[in-house]
């Protein structure tokens, strides 16, 4: 065995949910007193290296880092015992991945443009205890019927969640499909009401803490659904949202009846300056036509330097989660 088939082993093993692995892997130590488990223990990762769907890619190059650093010092039964820790001691972060859940047959036919799958990801939340939800849109990036193409977006905000401890709370990821019978899907308010409402008859939610956001295309949905029906949310965070159907640039006819209801919400929209994609300016309009209706708890952050992909920073950072997690609706 080289070395860099205990680096990946080091790796492969700081990644959540392959701990069943592990245990038969203890299984093979019981009869491989020569320490021939570590070979094993590196085939099953090159079989399996496709596995890994719920950790960061950065967490196992950090550890591979650190192994190819220690790597000198490190003998076969150290490396049995790094995999042994690792069960009872995880890596900090380190959590369970979403659940696939489903809406009932009745209510998918009450849904034009609505996977009837969606992601649901627990941070810290307990059975029987209400908590609060984080309701995520994807982009038009995410579009379609694979309920896993979604993943990768909504995880950011998980983590952005357990990094400033912001749970116990649930985060679900509804997805939109790419083409229905009526045509090419978009998000609809009418779809999403159907969603809540499965979300408020199967899950321990807090009504006064449902907080919305969403990218791009979704932080279009983001506008058009608290523009039909603000009652339902505590907090409304768009980022980089156009604000019509038509497209990213489109405006919508409606303007001014969304802004009024939103204008009953608290409102933080992000948008990039450069963002050649959905102008800043459409984010900008929205706020100022919200102000004009007398929304007093609508603001705006444009990043200077930042183009359609600002996403990346609003999510990694501290201000809209001390901000969407502070409102509470009465």
């Amino acid at each position: 065995m080289d070395s860099r088939q205990i680096v990946g082993v080091l790796g492969y093993v700081s990644t959540a949910g392959m701990r069943r692995f592990f245990v038969t892997a203890a299984r093979l130590r019981l009869e491989s007193p020569d320490m021939k488990l570590v070979p094993a223990m590196v085939g099953k990762w090159q079989e399996n290296r496709s596995v890994n769907h719920y950790r960061p890619d950065y967490v196992a190059r950090v550890t591979t880092s650190l192994g190819q650093c220690c790597l000198r010092f490190i003998s076969p039964r150290l490396v049995f015992g790094y995999c042994a820790l690792s069960l009872v001691v995880p890596l900090s972060g380190q959590e369970d991945g979403p659940v696939v859940s489903s809406l009932g047959a009745k209510l998918r036919e009450k849904t034009t443009y609505l996977n009837p799958e969606f992601l649901l990801f627990s941070v810290d939340a307990k059975k029987e205890k209400k908590v609060p939800v984080v309701i995520y849109l994807h982009g038009a990036g995410g579009v379609g019927n694979d309920i896993g193409k979604i993943k990768g977006q909504v995880q950011r905000v998980v983590f952005g969640i357990r990094k400033f401890r912001k749970g116990p709370c649930l985060v679900v990821a509804p997805q939109c499909l790419r083409d229905t019978p009526k045509g090419r899907g978009t998000w609809t308010p009418s779809d999403l009401d159907v969603l809540l409402e499965h979300l408020k008859a199967t899950l321990p939610l807090d009504e006064r803490r449902i907080y919305l956001t969403g990218n791009s295309m979704g932080g279009y949905g983001c506008w058009v659904w608290g523009g039909h029906n603000p009652k339902h949310f505590a907090a409304i965070a768009p980022v980089v949202g156009g604000i019509g159907r038509g497209g990213p640039k489109a405006v919508t006819d409606e303007l001014e009846e969304w802004a009024a209801n939103l204008a009953t919400v608290p409102v933080y929209a992000f948008a990039g300056a450069k963002d050649r994609v959905v102008p800043a300016e459409r984010s900008e309009r929205m706020i100022t036509a919200i102000r004009r209706a007398g929304g007093k708890r609508a603001k705006i952050k444009v990043f200077p330097e930042e183009g359609h992909g600002v996403g990346r920073i609003v999510f990694s950072t501290r201000e809209v989660y001390d901000w969407m997690f502070s409102q509470k609706r009465e």
